[in-house]
C-alpha cells in the first residue's frame, strides 16, 4: 500500500512540476537537439521573453530551465514542494521527506522547518529535530501544529515540564482547549504520565 501511495504521490508531484516548466523551445539549452552535448550549459542561455533562468530547476529536473518568469515565484514552488514533502513525512517516507523539503526556496518558512523537526523525529534524529521546530517557533510563535510536534518530542526526551509549557502555548493560540492539537498533545502527556506510574 505504502508503495502504491508513495507512486501516487510522485506521479502528482511530478504532473504540478510541469506545470511550472514551459513547453517547446524553452527545453533546449542552447538549441542542440543532439542528446550527446552536456544537459546543461556553462552559462544561463537567453531565454525566451516572459521567461528567466532557474538553475534552481536543476535539483528538481536534473537541469536548470528557463521558466516562466510567474512560475519562478517561490510561492508556487514553495507550496508545491511543501505539499509533497509533507505528503511523503505523514506517509511513512521520512527521508523522503526530509530531501524533498529542503529543495523549497524559503527555507525559513515555519511549515517546511515544522516538518524537518517531524521527519528528523521520526527518525530519531532528536537534537535535529528540536532545532527546526525552534526554528520554526522564532519564525512564527503562534503555529499551534509545530508546539504540539515539539511538545511531542519533549514527551519521547521524558520532558514532561516542557512538553507540558507547549499545551498552555497551543492554548493561549486557540483561545482555549477545543483545538486538535491540543487534545492530541494533552492525551499523550497523560498517556505518557501513565507509564511512568
Amino acid at each position: 500500500m505504502t508503495r502504491y501511495v508513495n507512486h501516487a504521490f510522485a506521479m502528482t508531484f511530478a504532473v504540478a512540476l510541469l506545470a511550472f516548466v514551459p513547453a517547446g523551445p524553452a527545453f533546449a539549452a542552447g538549441g542542440d537537439s543532439d542528446s550527446s552535448s552536456p544537459a546543461t550549459p556553462a552559462s544561463p542561455p537567453n531565454c525566451p521573453a516572459g521567461q528567466v533562468w532557474d538553475p534552481e530547476a536543476k535539483r528538481l529536473f536534473g537541469k536548470g530551465k528557463c521558466v516562466a518568469e510567474a512560475d519562478l515565484n517561490k510561492d508556487g514552488k514553495q507550496s508545491l514542494i511543501y505539499d509533497y514533502g509533507k505528503a511523503l513525512a505523514d506517509a511513512g517516507e521520512y527521508q523522503q521527506a526530509i530531501d524533498v523539503l529542503k529543495m523549497a526556496p524559503n527555507q525559513h518558512d515555519p511549515r517546511v522547518l515544522n516538518y524537518l523537526g517531524f521527519s528528523n523525529r521520526k527518525l530519531d534524529r532528536m537534537d535535529v529535530a528540536l532545532g527546526y521546530y525552534k526554528s520554526a517557533i522564532a519564525m512564527n510563535p503562534d503555529f499551534s501544529l509545530v508546539r504540539e510536534y515539539l511538545g511531542e518530542a519533549y514527551i519521547q526526551l521524558g520532558m514532561l515540564e516542557n512538553a507540558r509549557e507547549q499545551l498552555s502555548e497551543i492554548e493561549r493560540i486557540c483561545g482555549g482547549r477545543e483545538c486538535g492539537e491540543y487534545n492530541q498533545l494533552a492525551e499523550l502527556i497523560v498517556e505518557s504520565q501513565l507509564e511512568q506510574q
